[in-house]
């Protein structure tokens, strides 16, 4: 069996790779997650409570800012594979602690590359983000476009991320591939995300804020399509160094979406309006070709089904 590592394995995406890796019986999966107060700890707990009496799997509670104890886990296992989603997550609350996001997510993806070049792990994968592209003009957006214009924090570590991992991969020869998520929802999805957050304000009979006129577009990608991208670029040997996109390519206007889920909810969204905020983006869009070209990743969830899917599985979650 091969050895990987899965950092913010407890997480959204990282618990549904986690699901994955186990099913195929060929892995022993390592996570590593701090269980820190972003949302509610204790979601992540059941996001885990399924993986933990599998003999394959073996969690360990640490923060990636931790030189020390990341060291211990590379003392005692060969890593065939590091896929790192760890992260401090969300475009808005970056705006406010700038520096907690430069620690964890530069700093931290830093520590997880040089135990990379130090124990000889061959396969680097990284979860950068959308956010990257920034007030990119051009739509679809596509791996080839200059990413230059990050608008918040958050962004900016993801780009940095990926141009930390470009560095590493010439210099010591880690093939490193770095996937932009573009507005990943699904079952598990965090509480802080739109959908996520609008399901339980309308079910609850609240007000959802709206910031804008609800013209912003999104992307949105359901987690099951997203989880066959990783899973592809954990196998990827073909280059190494790539930037992929893993989106719907697909765009959906903010208005379309809640009514999508006033119809799964069987209930009318009361709208706060709000105005447009700081680091948040008017659209993405994502040019998949390249994905589909060397990944064989072929996003097969159209957003009416992806939300019916969410609302059952939120359904469940409230009863």
């Amino acid at each position: 069996m091969k050895n990987i590592l899965v950092t913010g394995g407890a997480g959204f995406i990282g618990s549904h790779l986690v699901d994955r890796l186990l099913s195929e019986r060929a892995w022993r999966v390592t996570v590593v997650d701090d269980f820190n107060d972003f949302y509610a700890p204790q979601m992540k707990r059941a996001n885990v409570s399924s993986h933990v009496a599998d003999a394959a799997y073996k969690l360990v509670e640490a923060d990636i800012r931790d030189r020390a104890a990341l060291d211990k886990i590379f003392a005692g296992t060969k890593f065939d594979c590091i896929v790192h989603l760890a992260a401090r997550a969300g475009v808005r609350p970056s705006l406010s602690e700038p520096q907690l996001y430069a620690e964890t997510n530069i700093n931290g993806t830093v520590n997880l590359l040089e135990l990379a070049r130090e124990h000889e792990v061959r396969q680097f994968v990284f979860g950068s983000s959308s956010s990257v592209y920034g007030i990119n003009a051009k739509v679809p957006f596509s791996e080839e476009d200059e990413i230059r214009q990050p608008i918040s924090p958050y962004a900016a570590t993801k780009a940095a991320g990926e141009l930390i991992c470009h560095t590493y991969s010439h210099l010591y020869g880690i093939r490193c591939v770095c996937l932009r998520f573009f507005t990943v929802y699904g079952a598990r999805q965090r509480p802080d995300l739109a959908i996520h957050k609008f399901a339980r304000l309308i079910d609850e009979g609240q007000a959802i804020p709206v910031f804008g006129d609800g013209t912003t577009r999104r992307d949105y990608t359901y987690i099951e399509d997203i989880i066959q991208g990783v899973r592809a670029a954990v196998d990827y040997t073909a280059s190494d160094y790539e930037v992929f996109n893993l989106g719907e390519s697909r765009t959906v206007e903010l208005r379309e979406l809640i009514e999508l889920l006033e119809k799964e909810l069987d209930q009318k969204a009361v709208i706060d309006r709000q105005p447009m905020q700081p680091g948040d983006v008017p659209q993405t869009f994502a040019d998949i070709t390249k994905a589909r070209r060397l990944l064989n990743y072929n996003p097969q969830t159209q957003i009416e089904d992806g939300i019916r899917r969410f609302v059952e599985w939120f359904r469940g979650e409230s009863k």
